[in-house]
């Protein structure tokens, strides 16, 4: 199955039937995370059950943990757009699931292309290869 690298986030949630609609109820820590906001309206897939169960056993045995894994790979090449500054000074750009990349001599508004060279389960490190693209 391919995934799109647009993806916010990725859940299991019971469809339900209210008054004639059927609503799916978003878990909070998606809100909280800052990946979707509350009152927006967003594109949905659905996976099958079994097809759902299948992709989750494979990722359980290729990783104990039940976290969220990080959206990128050390060695990756990304084009990523500096929405923030940070405490130490570097640039803040965030990807799927509102992951983080620190990005080092990097400015507010820059669109830049970076390679990223270190991944922790919370944020990544990128450096920039091309500036102003």
């Amino acid at each position: 199955m391919e995934i799109s690298d647009n993806l916010l986030c990725l859940f299991s949630a019971r469809v339900q039937s209210e008054d004639g609609s059927y609503v799916i109820e978003v878990p909070q820590r998606e809100i909280e995370t800052g990946s979707i906001d509350a009152d927006e309206t967003y594109r949905v897939a659905l996976i099958s059950r079994e097809r759902a169960e299948s992709t989750t056993e494979t990722t359980e045995s290729e990783s104990p943990t039940s976290e969220p894994q990080p959206p990128v790979e050390a060695g990756e090449i990304r084009y990523v757009e500096i929405e923030d500054i940070g405490k130490q000074g570097d640039g803040i750009a965030r990807v799927e699931r509102g992951y983080v990349i620190i990005v080092p001599d990097a400015e507010i508004g820059e669109r830049v292309k970076i390679e990223v060279t270190e991944v922790k389960s919370n944020f990544a490190v990128g450096e920039i290869i091309d500036e102003d693209l």
